[in-house]
């Protein structure tokens, strides 16, 4: 049985690419596929999401969402395997609305589950994720332009933001297992 899904998440108008490879359980419901691309994309949390799949807009329910097109499902009440039927799909998922990181997500295999394997797990990824609150993917590239150039004027005090140093390449597969290795779903 095909219980495991493979996603590949990349981070929208970032060149290079900046993603992640993930297997998951396709039973996890969309607010543990939250919390698991939080973790490997290394974003802290904290703010609003929401997924756009199939015509479905899911998510956290919240007071303002009035408006935005759709009723917003809960994404606790809302399993992968009740939406994605297909390797073909993709869909989309925005973390924090302020800077707008726009996320795709593809789906690219079902898997048989591995007893061996604990699930979710990462197998690759590219680069570092942008620092949380830098204004959106406009924001990130003035300040790796900033953080590059030591002549620029907000040079040290985008430094100290980013707590002495931050490297763009930087992507360790192990520790984002590690983290993973927490999720009991």
């Amino acid at each position: 049985m095909n219980d495991i899904i493979q996603l590949k998440i990349t981070l929208r108008g970032t060149k290079p690419p900046i993603w992640r490879r993930i297997l998951v359980d396709k039973s996890i419901n969309f607010l543990q596929l939250h919390h698991i691309i939080l973790t490997t994309m290394g974003w802290g949390g904290g703010h609003l999401y929401e997924f756009n799949i199939n015509g479905y807009r899911i998510g956290e329910p919240y007071k303002d969402d009035e408006g935005w097109g759709g009723e917003l499902i809960d994404a606790s009440k809302k399993t992968l395997d009740s939406v994605i039927s297909d390797t073909k799909e993709k869909f989309a998922y925005t973390y924090d609305f302020g800077d707008s990181w726009e996320h795709l997500i593809k789906v690219e295999k079902f898997l048989q589950k591995d007893e061996n394997e604990k699930y979710p797990t990462c197998i690759g990824g590219k680069l570092n994720c942008p620092p949380e609150d830098c204004g959106g993917v406009w924001g990130f590239y003035d300040l790796l332009e900033i953080i590059k150039n030591k002549e620029h004027p907000e040079h040290k005090e985008m430094l100290e933001w980013l707590d002495g140093d931050y490297d763009a390449e930087h992507f360790d597969e192990k520790l984002v297992n590690k983290l993973l290795s927490k999720y009991t779903f």
